[in-house]
């Protein structure tokens, strides 16, 4: 009897489920991976269906001290709306992060394996297909919405010819939240193409999709994704590739400082200028726009700004939001955010925030470090732990979080980087194995 068109999905869909996830569960999370850059909507209802599943035979957050200081964050902020100066602006902003630090917890059952975070990787990165391919529609065909589907539910504004005009958004709003997705895509596709044991046809498959975010990347002219394109290529790699790797991207980087930095002498300036195409050098120094800026437009202006309001209001902070509220006040400049992260959580949480939650962060990355993730033999966790780094580093100079899939994808990987650590340390291996491993139930906090 001939199975039907669906059954080889459902297989795949069953495989690789680890032993702490259920089976349906563990289904509607790869699907709201694999949608998510498409689709906000469907892929966090499927993720949300998941998160709730994710619950079932787990024990309470309490009883993981990792997530004590989420959980004392979100007392904080919960506290500080009820003072806020933004308001009402206050307690829209509180689902950017309180379901987060919920899922933070329940995800942890779809990760919980070396195979599983493998496969979450690599339906985040089928999942970015389409979001290369409308990028180039948008610049090269003059594609442009609105488009919808379900009687606008799911609607997809897209421009001719960029957002900003002349950079890549597709299906993203603005150019650097589409650079922020393709950038947390990069390791995880380098990781397929260099899985070992993969045919031809499929290595062509993945090598396309590789060139063809490096392509989108350049094209949305976000220099936070251009310096991760080269911050995760040696993690991916892994320490056995420095020797050769390390001295060609040491040199790349000097002829990119030489060409763009400011002060360089010119008979050095020079002749880097004439290796390094125009459009980058220019983009870098910020050539085009830097004589024309107030200091109130820019991001030191900014955070300058920003250190004054946190030392008015250093515990609960003024609200989530505040920050476009009281800025246009008193600069006469409107900006939507300070574009960096803990200086946003300060301002809008207080300092005790901010701390809690970017230690957790940064916390989870040296962590799982050390416990071999960045250059251990697992590819796929030497990925994961690069996404995982790029993203957080983009937050340094951006806010792509407030991108409802940036946020979803961000704390999936802060859930794997939990993941890693509860796991027994992963003996060595003479090659990069990733193979169909059960996952072990999370383990005592490190």
């Amino acid at each position: 009897m001939p199975l039907p068109p669906l059954a080889p999905l459902g297989r795949l869909l069953r495989s690789e489920c680890p032993a702490t996830a259920h089976p349906l569960g563990w289904s509607l999370f790869q699907l709201g991976l694999f949608l998510l850059a498409s689709s906000a909507l469907l892929g966090q209802v499927l993720l949300g269906f998941a998160l709730i599943i994710g619950f079932r035979g787990r024990r309470p957050l309490t009883s993981d001290p990792w997530n004590w200081p989420l959980l004392a964050a979100s007392l904080l902020m919960l506290l500080g709306a009820f003072q806020a100066y933004s308001g009402w602006l206050a307690w829209v902003g509180l689902p950017n992060w309180l379901p987060f630090f919920v899922g933070f917890w329940a995800y942890q059952a779809y990760l919980s394996s070396p195979g599983a975070r493998r496969r979450s990787a690599q339906w985040l990165v089928a999942g970015t297909v389409p979001v290369v391919v409308t990028g180039f529609g948008q610049m090269w065909w003059g594609w442009q919405g609105p488009w919808e589907l379900f009687s606008g539910l799911m609607r997809w504004d897209m421009l001719p010819g960029g957002s900003p005009v002349g950079r890549m958004a597709g299906l993203f709003d603005y150019a650097n939240i589409t650079g922020a997705w393709l950038a947390l895509a990069w390791p995880l596709a380098l990781a397929c193409l260099f899985q070992p044991r993969l045919r031809w046809p499929a290595r062509t498959t993945v090598l396309a999709i590789v060139l063809g975010i490096l392509a989108a990347v350049y094209c949305s002219e976000s220099r936070n994704a251009w310096g991760a394109l080269l911050l995760a290529l040696p993690i991916v790699s892994g320490p056995g590739s420095w020797p050769l790797l390390l001295p060609p991207l040491l040199l790349v980087l000097l002829v990119l400082s030489l060409a763009s930095l400011p002060g360089v002498p010119l008979a050095l300036q020079g002749p880097a200028r004439l290796i390094v195409p125009d459009d980058i050098w220019r983009r870098l120094s910020d050539a085009k726009y830097a004589a024309s800026r107030q200091l109130a437009s820019t991001r030191l202006g900014q955070w300058g700004f920003c250190l004054e309001l946190i030392r008015e209001r250093p515990w609960l902070g003024w609200g989530a939001a505040a920050f476009s509220v009281i800025y246009p006040l008193r600069r006469g400049v409107w900006h939507g955010h300070p574009h960096n992260l803990p200086i946003e959580l300060a301002v809008s949480f207080g300092l005790p925030v901010a701390i809690l939650v970017v230690g957790q962060v940064l916390a989870l990355l040296v962590i799982a470090a050390r416990r071999g993730m960045a250059s251990g033999p697992q590819l796929f966790d030497r990925a994961w732990w690069a996404a995982a780094l790029v993203l957080t580093s983009l937050h340094g100079t951006d806010l792509p979080l407030y991108n409802s899939r940036i946020n979803v994808a961000g704390w999936v990987l802060l859930a794997g980087l939990r993941c890693a650590i509860a796991a027994a340390p992963a003996p060595t291996a003479p090659a990069d194995q990733d193979g169909p491993s059960r996952g072990a139930a999370l383990g005592p906090a490190a």
